[in-house]
């Protein structure tokens, strides 16, 4: 049971996490979830201290591996580790800027290390495969030809397959603009294939009879006239895939992890599909090498004489 001192030493805590709660509001502008997630990990943090009997003015980087060990012994997973680890590493960045302490023992704490997983990835002939189960006699026959040419042609994730607009076609210059995570812009090359697909899809766009606000939006319900949700995508995909009888985990960010790998496996600069991507950083582009690292053992444990 809490004592009277307790709850006295409590308080700063209180006033400190609301603090935090409107930084992470109102200056980074978190979703609510996330939000709620860092300030949970801020509390797992303050209860550890409380048990061990040190203010969150006096924490060293000491104190925080500690912490991170006792994350270990409570049997919490590496990547749950690395996230709460990143919710730290917010708090004190805080704790800083706020004026509760002028040094940060976080910078050089290290999340644990946390095994890439490598994305299934189809062949070419695989995605023709499932593009071949398509259906052109149906109303939507054309329009998903163009979805799935677009969304591999172009390496979209498939909330930026679903937001893309009539204005942000470019084809006679052979691009699209394409808005990313952070509503960043990009502008990424389009294939030929994918440029005649969607211009045949085009011309049964002209007779959806569309809702009012979705005018601007290239892929739209063929009934309901609305722009694509994710899930119907995703319902696409799959019914497509099974049709076609792969038995790969397939759903449309594999073809994003597709078109990269497909690029890299052909010469392309890893800088270069970066920025098709829409990748901050070189780092998350880099997971594609090592796809391509496996499949090249792959070949040479297939194909070399001395495992023959």
């Amino acid at each position: 049971m809490k004592t009277e001192e307790d709850h006295k030493a409590m308080q700063p805590h209180q006033a400190m996490l609301k603090h935090y709660r409107q930084y992470l509001l109102l200056e980074k502008s978190l979703s609510p979830n996330t939000l709620e997630a860092y300030l949970d990990d801020a509390g797992k943090l303050l209860d550890y201290l409380d048990d061990c009997g040190i203010g969150i003015e006096k924490v060293s980087l000491d104190d925080l591996h500690g912490f991170a060990a006792a994350m270990g012994d409570l049997g919490i997973a590496p990547r749950s580790q690395a996230r709460i680890i990143s919710g730290i590493k917010s708090l004190f960045k805080f704790l800083c800027l706020d004026g509760y302490r002028e040094d940060d023992p976080s910078e050089l704490l290290e999340a644990p290390k946390i095994g890439r997983h490598l994305p299934d990835v189809l062949s070419v002939s695989e995605i023709d495969s499932i593009i071949g189960q398509i259906n052109l006699s149906l109303p939507e026959g054309q329009r998903n030809r163009a979805m799935i040419e677009t969304m591999y042609s172009c390496g979209l994730r498939v909330s930026e397959l679903c937001s893309l607009k009539m204005e942000d076609l470019f084809l006679e210059e052979g691009f699209i603009r394409v808005t990313g995570k952070g509503s960043k812009q990009r502008l990424v090359p389009i294939s030929g294939r994918a440029v005649k697909e969607i211009n045949l899809y085009l011309l049964d766009r002209c007779h959806i009879e569309i809702k009012p606000g979705a005018e601007s939006y290239l892929f739209l319900s063929i009934r309901r006239g609305r722009p694509l949700s994710r899930i119907m995508v995703f319902d696409i995909v799959k019914n497509l895939t099974a049709m076609a009888g792969i038995t790969k985990t397939v759903s449309p960010h594999t073809f994003r992890h597709s078109f990269a790998t497909h690029l890299l496996e052909g010469g392309a600069n890893l800088r270069a599909i970066q920025c098709m991507l829409g990748h901050e950083k070189i780092s998350t582009t880099e997971i594609y090498t090592h796809i391509d690292r496996s499949r090249l053992r792959e070949e040479i444990v297939s194909h070399h004489p001395r495992n023959l």
